[in-house]
Order: C-alpha cells, then sequence, then structure tokens
C-alpha cells in the first residue's frame, strides 16, 4: 500500500477499449504505479468534468488505445483532437507522458501508435518516458517479449480479456506502470 504525501506521483491512465483488453492493460499499468504512486485509470468513452481535473492536475498521463488500421482508435483519435484548447494554452506542457498499444498480432502496427502518441505529447510540450526494459525472452510469460522501447506494447489473441493479453504482457505492464511512478518520483 502507498502512503500518499505530497510528493506521491499521481498518475493518468487514459484509454479506449472496446472489447476490454486494453482495458485490462490500463488496469496492470495501473497496478504497479499503486506501488509507488496514485493511479486513475480514465476511459475516454466515459469522460467527465472530474476526468479532465484529473488529468490537468495529473503528474504523468498514460495514452492507450487498440490498433485499429494502424493507428488509435477512432474515439482515442476524437479524444485526442479535443484537447486543442488544452494545447493552445499549454495546459500539459512539462507533464510526463508515456503510451501503451495493444493488438492481435505480434506488430500489428503497434509501434505507429506509440509514435503517435509520442507526438501528441511532443505537440503538447510533454516529456516521453519509454519502456528501458531488455526483454527477456519471446514466451508468454516473459517480460517485454515483444521488444519494444517507445512504449509498452501488448498483444491480445482472439480470447476473453481474463485470457489475453499473456501474463507475461501483463507483468511488463505492471513493471513499466511501477517505472513511471519512480520516474515522476524522481
Amino acid at each position: 500500500m502507498t502512503i500518499l504525501t505530497e510528493n506521491t506521483p499521481k498518475i493518468a491512465i487514459i484509454y479506449h477499449s472496446n472489447y476490454g483488453h486494453t482495458r485490462r492493460v490500463a488496469h496492470a499499468i495501473a497496478q504497479g504505479v499503486a506501488r509507488v504512486g496514485s493511479a486513475y485509470p480514465i476511459d475516454i468513452s466515459k469522460l467527465s468534468d472530474d476526468d479532465w481535473a484529473m488529468m490537468d492536475g495529473a503528474d504523468v498521463l498514460v495514452f492507450g488505445s487498440a490498433v485499429y488500421m494502424g493507428s488509435t482508435t477512432a474515439e482515442f483519435k476524437a479524444f485526442m483532437d479535443s484537447t486543442s484548447k488544452r494545447w493552445l494554452s499549454r495546459a500539459w506542457q512539462g507533464k510526463w507522458a508515456a503510451g501503451f498499444a495493444n493488438s492481435g498480432g505480434l506488430s500489428g502496427d503497434k509501434l505507429a501508435v506509440l509514435q503517435q502518441f509520442c507526438l501528441f505529447a511532443m505537440q503538447h510540450g510533454m516529456n516521453w518516458i519509454g519502456l528501458p526494459l531488455l526483454p527477456t525472452g519471446s514466451n508468454e510469460t516473459d517480460l517485454n517479449r515483444l521488444s519494444s522501447f517507445l512504449g509498452l506494447m501488448t498483444q491480445s489473441l482472439d480470447a476473453p480479456p481474463e485470457v489475453t493479453p499473456c501474463q507475461g504482457d501483463i507483468d511488463t505492464a505492471i513493471w513499466f506502470g511501477e517505472h513511471l511512478a519512480k520516474t515522476a518520483q524522481k
């Protein structure tokens, strides 16, 4: 359990998930964050004024989406477009940012989504945190088995969210969440 102090990092995990797989990854990241900081998973399909206030007050914004046709979901792109007033006022400038992408294929063009998130963060004047974890192998229980460094990549096969992404991807998400909180804490 994390004891909340003034220096406890606040991390908003902003995601869109059509079938629950990406939501599972977001909550695994939150589990890792909770070891050091305060995690706030935010489903963009249910945004409230409190969610926007949380994003504005967070130290780190983590963006996550399933990959559709080599890009984020249309809903996540609409969310990104809806931040234009924050972009103009530089409301998120100086915050930390990170990203995660989930798709069915080993590649599934997840890199394109992470690049899209990184560019989005750069336009907002944010600072990017990658995934500095060397791959431990390619089995379903290995950490960073998809060998990503720009952000977290996970793979969901044709199965329910309780089954996929595999344990290695979920453990990597937990590791990533803790890494994000420790980085913000520095």
